[in-house]
């Protein structure tokens, strides 16, 4: 799908805050609500737009440790069984392979050390796990579930920062006649694909 600046914009508001009506969407974009509508009804058909969440504070919910753990896998053919299991690991937030010296870099959030060193024991019992590495964050400047929307060398479509520099996504299930229905809030993003 080809997207236009309006498009863009719309993409940048919509991180900015997913709870914005449809009407001061269009406000800021320039178009009626129902043209909003339409354009971000596209890009989630077009699967541009993955879903919606809330963004959660972490730490008031008690998971207070973020660690990165580096993964070894002995053989590339383990790797989508790892994968699999993860699945099951409700802790592990994020898992990427990697170029450098691990195959896997995984992100989790868990309550203390005491769950930490039980995640790294199950993730060492998963076959073919030959080692972990775990670094512990000890502070977050910034972390965010945004995209940079430049368009090629111009200027980016740039929302108002909220929460200290990180963007703000609050949860929306339906869009009706320039509307949000608020009623429902998803706990737990999807897993992406990517």
């Amino acid at each position: 799908m080809e997207l236009d600046s309006v498009d863009r914009h719309i993409l940048a508001l919509l991180q900015e805050n997913c709870k914005l009506s449809l009407a001061k969407i269009g406000e800021r974009v320039g178009l009626s609500a129902p043209s909003v509508a339409e354009r971000i009804d596209k890009l989630e058909k077009s699967g541009v737009i993955l879903g919606y969440t809330a963004v959660l504070d972490a730490r008031k919910l008690g998971k207070d440790i973020t660690a990165f753990i580096g993964v070894f896998i002995d053989h590339p053919r383990l790797i989508d069984k790892f994968e699999r299991k993860l699945d099951q690991l409700e802790d592990v937030q994020e898992c990427h392979h990697v170029t450098g010296q691990h195959t896997l870099l995984l992100k989790v959030k868990v309550n203390n050390t005491s769950a930490l060193e039980e995640l790294i024991r199950k993730l060492r019992s998963i076959d073919g796990v030959s080692r972990t590495e775990t670094s512990v964050v000890l502070s977050t400047y910034t972390e965010g579930l945004w995209l940079d929307l430049k368009e090629g060398k111009g200027e980016a479509m740039e929302p108002e920062k909220s929460l200290g520099g990180r963007r703000e996504c609050k949860h929306s299930n339906e869009r009706k006649e320039g509307k949000h229905d608020h009623t429902s809030t998803e706990t737990r993003s999807l897993r992406s694909p990517i």
